[in-house]
């Protein structure tokens, strides 16, 4: 029989609570960076919000940390809060700096890098359409 493991955060039921809901990125990505688990493909992510077709997602990467190719399905506008991002799409590739926004139609295969430590906020809006 395995014992349960230690919860790395508070559980969804109880963050994503209530009517509204104030974010502070700043602190969001010091707790992502000082968490005790190892990062996977040097980044850290923590789902913010979640609920209906909406998610807010933060994402903390160590430089040359990545998410390999992978697609959503819903819009995905990725916003670099501090660093700057590759993300290669099979139309071309961006080159993305804090202050800026990447706007991906539902399912578009999207290849993400960090040049360098980068902190990351990516809105989701799943689309209702069948895959």
């Amino acid at each position: 029989m395995s014992l349960p493991q230690e919860r790395l955060r508070t559980p969804p039921a109880e963050r994503f609570a209530g009517n509204e809901h104030r974010v502070r990125l700043d602190g969001l990505f010091a707790a992502l960076r000082t968490e005790r688990h190892p990062a996977r493909d040097s980044h850290r992510q923590m789902t913010v919000f979640r609920r209906g077709p909406l998610r807010l997602l933060v994402f903390a990467f160590e430089g040359g940390g990545r998410l390999r190719a992978h697609c959503a399905r819903g819009f995905v506008v990725i916003h670099p809060v501090r660093g700057t991002l590759r993300v290669q799409t099979p139309a071309t590739t961006h080159t993305l700096v804090a202050g800026e926004s990447l706007v991906l139609d539902p399912r578009v295969p999207h290849d993400v890098e960090a040049r360098e430590p980068a902190d990351v906020l990516v809105t989701v809006i799943m689309d209702p359409t069948p895959a």
